[in-house]
């Protein structure tokens, strides 16, 4: 009797439905460890990566593609003039340390955005709201000292995510949020855990029961993990000439998309000589961005030639604004009064389109006189040397925030570049209701940065994809950093 029992019980099992038996888990695989995991008080892309749309949800939720649709606000009314919007929250939302998410926290956190003392990297357009109030639980009502038709777009990217009070200064180590997963375990240097939320307002709909992101920045080491089966995936791959080699292999499945990264050279505008114009666009002029996508990324980046990528919708194509040209290089620098053979420093962080992309880089200038000597940094020794406290000649970086062109707008940004011209431009960008002067002003924008060559602009960075493929629901594009794992799913 037992063994009919036995084997009528492992004979359900076989017929269990697929889900019933699935994977629940994964491990993706990432370049860059985040230094905190306070998506408002810091600019590193890897904290997104890990904690939007994860642990942290703002107002709109930014998708793959750009789009922008409802997240903790479930509608909003937009004033004819663009200045006051109203947010209807969506209801029975709670933080993860059992706070019910009401308007007073909405309007804590942008309040806290703005306030002195902020770091928070879009602080600029926190401080352009004039009031932001409360009138009941489930209303927010933002009120703009100047129109900005932005906002929505804007608020669904993570330096506007709601945070709780009660928390929010602990959230860089122990981050709080209304997202379906915790924070399990950071293991310094290794890798974070994140756990799924049971008091999630739809767990139902979260099919992983945990994710782990593995910090991995050599690009051979990527696709040793990747092969020996210890990454389900590595978005944002970063071993370029690896691509077809695991194209082939039937385990993987790879996709290659379109980031908002404008990878550049950085200049640091301050600095002697490159105060000059003239110095800048010699550096334009001396470096064949073609050389560099096909050297550093085996030919998968897209040229650009100025703070836009084409997956912008106002993008125009600036590239042959500094064609390459070694001998206009060199007549640029002898009008300016630079003698050459002259000795710069060129800092680079992990990632390998930066190392790599630096000696093709370093070896370009050199032809024009200018001796790049290379300094391998690690990510927090770039934040704080070159990002922080601005100890730098040239850098390689790609910015992946959006729709970002107001950092250059920003004295005081790392690159230093100090332009009345481009404030005043940026001021019609942001005031202008009017669809086609919108456009034509973020034009503008583009082509005084070109002009200006406030850095060498090189080339859009590619989303590379690679995944096991039974593994579903990560982004081909990345109109923002972030791995949305709440769409993540086995097959």
């Amino acid at each position: 009797m037992r063994a009919k029992a036995w084997i009528f019980a492992a004979a359900a099992m076989l017929t269990l439905p697929w889900n019933a038996l699935a994977k629940d888990t994964a491990v993706l695989g990432m370049s860059l460890e985040p230094p905190g995991l306070d998506p408002t008080a810091g600019a590193a892309a890897a904290i997104s990566e890990i904690t939007h749309y994860n642990i942290f949800e703002g107002l709109t939720k930014v998708s793959g593609d750009g789009s922008v649709t409802p997240l903790l606000a479930e509608s909003w009314t937009i004033s004819g003039d663009y200045k006051t919007y109203t947010f209807k929250l969506r209801q029975g939302v709670k933080f993860q340390d059992g706070e019910p998410l009401t308007s007073e926290e909405v309007k804590f956190s942008f309040e806290r955005a703005a306030a002195e003392g902020s770091t928070n990297k879009d602080k600029a357009m926190f401080a352009n709201m004039a009031s932001v109030e409360a009138p009941d639980p489930a209303t927010v009502v933002v009120t703009l000292k100047s129109p900005y038709p932005d906002l929505l777009f804007h608020l669904g990217l993570s330096p506007a995510v709601i945070v709780d009070r009660k928390s929010a200064a602990g959230n860089a180590q122990h981050p709080v949020g209304t997202g379906p997963f915790v924070l399990e375990s950071w293991s310094k240097g290794a890798s974070v855990t994140l756990a799924k939320w049971p008091g999630y307002r739809a767990p139902e709909s979260i099919k992983l029961s945990k994710v782990t992101f593995r910090f991995i920045s050599d690009p051979a080491a990527q696709v040793a993990a990747l092969l020996a089966g210890d990454l389900d995936a590595f978005p944002r791959f970063g071993s370029y000439p690896s691509v077809a080699q695991l194209k082939a292999d039937p385990r993987f499945t790879v996709t290659v998309g379109q980031t908002e990264g404008k990878t550049i050279v950085g200049i640091n505008n301050k600095k002697k000589p490159f105060d000059d114009v003239r110095v800048r666009r010699a550096l334009a002029y001396a470096i064949d961005r073609k050389s560099v996508i096909d050297g550093a990324l085996n030919g998968f980046g897209t040229p650009i030639g100025s703070h836009y990528t084409p997956l912008d919708p106002d993008y125009i194509d600036l590239t042959g604004t500094y064609p390459y040209d070694p001998e206009k290089a060199k007549a640029l620098l002898k009008e300016a009064g630079v003698t050459t053979p002259i000795e710069v420093s060129l800092k680079l962080p992990p990632p390998a389109y930066a190392r790599q992309g630096g000696e093709i880089v370093a070896a370009e200038l050199a032809k024009v006189g200018i001796v790049a000597k290379i300094e391998n940094v690690e990510w927090p020794a770039w934040l704080d040397g070159v990002f922080k406290n601005k100890n730098f000649d040239l850098t390689i970086i790609s910015h992946v925030e959006p729709h970002d062109l107001a950092i250059y707008a920003n004295p005081d940004y790392y690159f230093q570049y100090d332009s009345p011209v481009f404030r005043d431009i940026m001021k019609r960008v942001d005031s202008t209701l009017d669809p086609q002067q919108r456009k034509e002003a973020l034009e503008a924008a583009q082509r005084q940065l070109a002009t200006d060559a406030v850095n060498v602009f090189l080339f859009q960075l590619p989303n590379i994809t690679v995944a096991s493929k039974d593994l579903k629901g990560l982004w081909r594009d990345s109109a923002t950093p972030a791995n949305d794992m709440a769409a993540v799913y086995w097959q």
